[in-house]
């Protein structure tokens, strides 16, 4: 099989896999999970973030490159303090 940038992946015949799937049936030590014990397998805890009550806006804006650097050098986290930076100037000035 060639890939859309060319690159070739060679990929077992039937008996190749036969031979493969045999010998790992045959080590109980290594055996396939079953179609149940992969089902058991699964997670079941919502995985990632948390929804967030009020989500966030992707948007783009544009800093001086000295801003910009500052807040980054503050550590992870940044674009947090930006945004709590920003809900305390629009509360000042919407009261």
């Amino acid at each position: 099989m060639t890939t859309r940038n060319g690159r070739k992946i060679l990929l077992n015949t039937p008996e190749e896999d036969a031979a493969i799937t045999a010998a790992a049936e045959s080590d109980p030590d290594a055996r396939p999970m079953t179609d149940e014990e992969w089902e058991a397998a699964k997670p079941t805890a919502c995985l990632g973030r948390p929804r967030a009550e009020q989500r966030k806006v992707s948007t783009t804006i544009r800093f001086d490159a000295d801003v910009l650097a500052a807040m980054k050098a503050t550590g992870p986290g940044w674009q947090t303090r930006i945004n709590d930076i920003v809900r305390e100037y629009v509360k000042t000035r919407t009261g």
